[in-house]
C-alpha cells in the first residue's frame, strides 16, 4: 500500500485512526495488529477499481476475461495479437490494465499490437488481495496465453513481476521497465513507516506473506533474478520518485547484464509513465535502437 497523493479530511482522519491503533497494537496486541496489517498491505487502493469503471466506458481496446486458478483476469487489447508481434504492458500497484491507453496509437504506428491486463484484485479483476507473487503468477498466464510477445513495458511492481516472470516457460526481445521496484522488503519497511507499525513486527509480517504466497520475502529481491536474465534492458527511473527510490532503478541496471539506464527529473513515479519523452525512448528501444 502507498500513501495516496491527495488527502481528504476523511483520509486523514481514518488514516490518523490507524497510525494510533497501530502504534498501540504493535505494544499490546502484536498478533492482532500484524495479521491487520498483512491484509492492509495485499489490499490495493480502491482507486483502481474506481478508475477502472470510467476507464473501460471511453477505451478503444477490445476486452475480454481470462480464467486463472478460478480468479477473473480481465485483458484489453489493440490490434491483433495473433498476426501481430505485440507489446505486453504491465501496470503497478493499485493500477489498472487501461492506464497503457495512451500508449496504444503509438505501439499501434509502429506495427505492433498492444497487451494489458488488470492484475487480481485490480481493476476489472476478480479477487481481493494481491501480492508480487499473485503479478508474477498472472502476467506469466497472459504471456503464456497470448504467446511470447514481442517486448514488454512493465511500471513499478509490475516490473519486479516481469524480471521474476521471465523464468517461467516463455520469453520476450526486449524489455522496458518504469520505475522498476526491486526490494520487497524495502517496501514493507515503507510501509510500516507509513501506517506506523513497530518496525519489529516486519519479521511476522513477512512470515505471513509467505504463508500464503508459499515464497519467502527474500527470495523475490531482484538481486536473485536480475543477473540471469538476457534480454536487452531500459530502466526509466525519475530521480525524484518518491514511492519507489531511484537507488532501485539503479539496482536493476548494474545487475541486469547489458541494461541501460536513462533518468528522468520531476517525473516522480507515475507522470513519468505518461511522459511523452519516455514513451519515445521506450518504443524507440523496442524498435531495436540504441538508447541516446
Amino acid at each position: 500500500m502507498k500513501p495516496p497523493r491527495r488527502f481528504s479530511a476523511r483520509t486523514v482522519a481514518t488514516l490518523l485512526g490507524i497510525r494510533l491503533a497501530y502504534r498501540l497494537g504493535s505494544r499490546f496486541a502484536p498478533g492482532r495488529t500484524v495479521a491487520h496489517a498483512t491484509r492492509i498491505f495485499q489490499t490495493p487502493l480502491a482507486s483502481s477499481r474506481q478508475r477502472a469503471v470510467h476507464a473501460v466506458a471511453t477505451t478503444s481496446a477490445s476486452r475480454s476475461t481470462l480464467s486463472l486458478d478460478g480468479e477473473s483476469i480481465e485483458t484489453y487489447v489493440w490490434g491483433d495479437p495473433s498476426t501481430q508481434p505485440y507489446i505486453l504492458l504491465v501496470h503497478g500497484w493499485s493500477s489498472l490494465g487501461l492506464r497503457w491507453e495512451t500508449w496504444a496509437p503509438q505501439l499501434l504506428a509502429q506495427g505492433w499490437a498492444a497487451v494489458a491486463f488488470d492484475q487480481p484484485a485490480h481493476g476489472q479483476s476478480g479477487g481481493e488481495l494481491c501480492t508480487l507473487p499473485d503479478f508474477v503468477r498472472t502476467l506469466t498466464a497472459v504471456a503464456r496465453y497470448f504467446g511470447d510477445p514481442e517486448g514488454v513495458v512493465a511500471h513499478s511492481l509490475g516490473g519486479a513481476a516481469a524480471t521474476l516472470a521471465l523464468e517461467r516457460g516463455w520469453t520476450t526481445k526486449r524489455v522496458v521497465l518504469i520505475a522498476p521496484a526491486a526490494d520487497p522488503e524495502a517496501a514493507t519497511a515503507r510501509f510500516a513507516r507509513f501506517v506506523r507499525l513497530g518496525q519489529h513486527l516486519r519479521p511476522s509480517m513477512h512470515d505471513a506473506l509467505a504463508r500464503r504466497t508459499g515464497i519467502a520475502i527474500e527470495a523475490l529481491h531482484i538481486a536473485h533474478h536480475g543477473p540471469q536474465r538476457t534480454q536487452p534492458l531500459l530502466v526509466v527511473h525519475d530521480e525524484t520518485d518518491r514511492d519507489v527510490p531511484v537507488a532501485e532503478g539503479e539496482l536493476y541496471a548494474r545487475l541486469w547484464p547489458g541494461a541501460t539506464l536513462l533518468k528522468t527529473h520531476g517525473l516522480g513515479h507515475r507522470r513519468i509513465v505518461d511522459d511523452a519523452g519516455v514513451m519515445t525512448a521506450a518504443i524507440r528501444f523496442l524498435a531495436g535502437a540504441v538508447p541516446c
